[in-house]
This record gives structure tokens, C-alpha cells and sequence, in this order.
């Protein structure tokens, strides 16, 4: 008798493994093929594919952080306030602007003969000097 003679006694011999661990045979609950039978299988959640349809907010980061300003030039000036007093409170009261939270601005556009009193309104550098040189006054 020699060594490669000799056999094991008692114990069979093993048969091929098959399933993923456990009593349940085969399949081992995981049923037959498909994603969720394999190993490592990760299947992801039904409401990020819902939040990845809706519409998404474009350019919400780069909104201006005060509101735009209501403008009129130094030549409309005269056409609106003939009574030569130009302020907010004067603006809202004709209709041109709603609430005096707005902000209003005077730019340098036209031409102005007349003499007017700017009060409590943004102006450029220009219209200012439009303004002092058809001899009006700006505060």
C-alpha cells in the first residue's frame, strides 16, 4: 500500500460550491439572475431620479443684489416736472414709480435749458454737471 492508495474514511467528497452563503441552497434567496441576485448589487433610490427630472434653477447665484434702478435722463427731465423740483416723494405722487423703497437715477442723456432742484435722487457725474450749468441745484 502506498500513500496515493490511502482514502479518506467517513467523509465524502465535497461537492462544487454553488450560492452565496447560508441554508437556502442555490440561489440562497436572491433568486435567478438580474441585478439583484449579484453580489454588491446597489440600486439607487426611487427619489433621486425623481429630483433629477425636475427643472433646475439656471444663473440663481448671480441675481444682483440690489434692485435695478429707475432711470430718466437730464433731457426728460424737463418735459415731466415743469415745476423744476425733482425728488422721490415728487416721483411716486405723479405715478412714475410705485413705493419710495425704488431706486431712482438721473443720467446724463438730452439736453437741459431750464434751471432744476434735484433732491434725495442718485445722479451721475454728467447730469450733475448738466445740471449746475443750466443753473440748477443738486442735494
Amino acid at each position: 500500500m502506498q500513500l496515493n492508495d490511502l482514502k479518506p474514511t467517513g467523509i465524502r467528497k465535497s461537492q462544487k460550491r454553488v450560492g452565496r452563503g447560508g441554508k437556502r441552497g442555490t440561489t440562497s434567496g436572491h433568486g435567478q439572475k438580474g441585478q439583484k441576485s449579484r453580489s454588491g448589487h446597489r440600486i439607487r433610490p426611487a427619489e433621486r431620479d425623481l429630483l433629477m427630472r425636475l427643472p433646475k434653477l439656471r444663473g440663481i447665484k448671480n441675481k444682483p443684489k440690489r434692485p435695478n434702478a429707475l432711470l430718466f435722463t437730464v433731457g426728460e427731465l424737463t418735459k415731466i416736472f415743469p415745476e423744476g423740483v425733482v425728488s422721490k416723494k415728487i416721483i411716486v405722487e405723479k405715478g412714475l414709480a410705485k413705493g419710495t423703497h425704488i431706486r431712482i437715477k438721473i443720467l446724463s442723456g438730452g439736453e437741459i435749458k431750464k434751471a432744476i432742484t434735484v433732491e434725495g435722487v442718485e445722479i451721475s457725474k454728467e447730469a450733475k454737471a448738466k445740471i449746475e450749468k443750466a443753473g440748477g441745484t443738486v442735494k
